[in-house]
């Protein structure tokens, strides 16, 4: 109780010595030139989806972007990409000249998850902005669920709830940092599997002003309404079964809980989480034993 507390008064409370420049300069946006911006080597992504970049540089196009990347100064003053490498060719795609970007240098990762710890303790940012600080806190100072819920002293199922909402369509993400939506609404459109169906009812739920339990109706109805096609219903259960089967056999395989994400079109892509550099390296010695 009393870390909470602590950490209630702000991190000045708990260390005497912060560099406050420093730390407003990590939580800046800044707008960067992306012919600036060098791919990191070590990225492991190296495949992109093409329809799917095309898609999310038509909707930057529209609604610009929404969650900023993040990039390392160099010495020769480029940048590094840290996080955000779909964003960036998106946006190049679009044909954008600059990039929405939080800059760090090489040595402050410490100091960025105290600048991120302390920008979420703030009262006026709306749910985006607190989920996109726990999407990087776990992806560049490389924490858990678990310990991040420990770090800003949040439930993991309230941690999980937010970083959900990244899961939506920019359009429903836009919506809720301009307060058309609560998030109440939008973890609600969450359980709904058609991004198509989502936009609708997002656009439903401002044009009516239907509260969170209209809309909790609203998904209910939608959900039944797929299970009353029996030949849907019946190729979903067969594929349930199949990837629920298949989950198991590559979660043994690889000794973590894989998982499987795919759309209505058949798209979708394969899940394996890991918890630390150590328990990855260890996943792409495995891969790595498979081309042998």
């Amino acid at each position: 109780m009393a870390r909470k507390n602590a950490l209630g008064r702000g991190l000045g409370a708990l260390i005497e010595d912060v560099d406050r420049d420093k730390l407003e300069n990590l939580e800046r946006i800044n707008e960067v030139n992306i012919d600036k911006i060098e791919v990191n080597p070590f990225q492991p992504r190296s495949k992109f989806d093409e329809e799917g970049l095309k898609e999310l540089a038509s909707s930057i196009r529209e609604l610009g972007i929404i969650q900023p990347i993040s990039i390392r100064k160099m010495e020769n003053g480029n940048y590094q990409l840290i996080t955000g490498e779909r964003r960036l060719r998106a946006a190049t795609l679009a044909g954008l000249k600059t990039i929405p970007a939080y800059v760090r240098t090489a040595d402050d990762q410490a100091m960025l998850e105290l600048a991120l710890v302390e920008n979420i303790q703030r009262e006026d940012l709306d749910a985006i902005e607190i989920a996109i600080s726990y999407r990087r806190l776990i992806e560049e100072c490389r924490l858990t669920q678990e310990s991040l819920s420990d770090r800003v002293g949040k439930k993991r199922s309230t941690v999980a709830n937010y970083l959900r909402l990244l899961k939506l369509p920019a359009e429903i993400q836009l919506g809720i940092r301009e307060g058309k939506i609560s998030m109440g609404h939008a973890r609600t459109l969450i359980g709904i599997d058609d991004a198509k169906k989502q936009i609708d009812t997002y656009y439903k739920i401002i044009n009516e002003e239907l509260s969170v339990r209209q809309v909790e109706e609203e998904v209910r109805s939608l959900q039944k309404q797929q299970l009353k096609d029996p030949e849907k219903k019946t190729k979903q259960q067969q594929l349930t079964q199949e990837y629920a089967q298949l989950s198991e056999h590559l979660s043994g395989y690889f000794k973590t809980d894989v998982s499987f994400r795919m759309n209505e079109k058949g798209k979708g892509k394969i899940v394996i989480p890991f918890n630390s550099t150590e328990e990855l390296e260890r996943i792409i010695s495995v891969l790595d034993n498979l081309n042998r």
